[in-house]
């Protein structure tokens, strides 16, 4: 699972270094794909990255503005896309980064909260989840 950008081209934080990871390839494989709205997702191949990586899920999340235009919808969207298009693939284990709380400036705390709800709420078979989350 990567938090990307709309262009899915690759940026900084946890999608630059999933992109470093899977190769060139993946940046072609995603622009492809783009332009992918806020609180949607898409798959690509994994490519370079180590197994069991198959898939590199990308996810689009709200730009923070405050809270009063829509961020947790568009956030909770996000994950609940995410598990969807694993669905789809038949993936049993995904892990997702603190979607939105880089550059996106969504407050970590709020962000985590949402994403537990939401992940616990979803209707899915995936079967284990991981989030990740860091400080500086």
């Amino acid at each position: 699972m990567t938090a990307a950008n709309e262009s899915l081209l690759g940026g900084g934080g946890v999608d630059g270094a999933i992109h470093r990871a899977a190769g060139p390839r993946l940046a072609e494989a995603g622009a492809a794909l783009a332009p992918c709205a806020p609180g949607d997702a898409v798959a690509t191949p994994a490519f370079d990255m180590a197994p069991p990586v198959k898939y590199v899920i990308h996810t689009v999340g709200p730009v923070w503005e405050g809270g009063g235009y829509g961020e947790a919808e568009v956030l909770a969207s996000g994950y609940r896309r995410s598990l969807e298009v694993a669905d789809e693939l038949g993936v049993r284990s995904v892990a997702f980064p603190a979607i939105a709380t880089g550059v996106y400036g969504y407050p970590p705390e709020e962000a985590a909260r949402i994403a537990e709800e939401t992940i616990r709420a979803a209707n899915t078979d995936v079967e284990r989840v991981v989030l990740v989350g860091y400080q500086e």
